[in-house]
């Protein structure tokens, strides 16, 4: 089954790993395979999400979360349930 080739979003202007990762829920310890481009964005998410929880977040932070959060249920619903939900 091929995948559908998922862009970068204009928005995002972190780093684009070159590999992708087995990556486990934090909570649940489930796991779930994702690409190069949905581990970048991952990781951006669950930093922010520290961030946020720690109370060293602003609009900024709060805002790319969000973005960070609906590009997944857009482009790997199945990832977001597991890892972000």
């Amino acid at each position: 089954m091929k995948m559908k080739e998922q862009k970068i979003p204009k928005w995002f202007d972190g780093s684009i790993y070159d590999k992708g990762a087995t990556v486990a829920n934090r909570f649940s310890g489930e796991e779930y395979e994702l690409n190069n481009v949905e581990l970048s964005i991952y990781d951006f998410c669950i930093g922010a999400s520290i961030m946020t929880e720690l109370g060293m977040e602003d609009e900024r932070t709060i805002k790319d979360l969000r973005k960070g959060l609906d590009w997944f249920r857009m482009n790997n619903v199945e990832a977001y349930m597991v890892l972000l939900d």
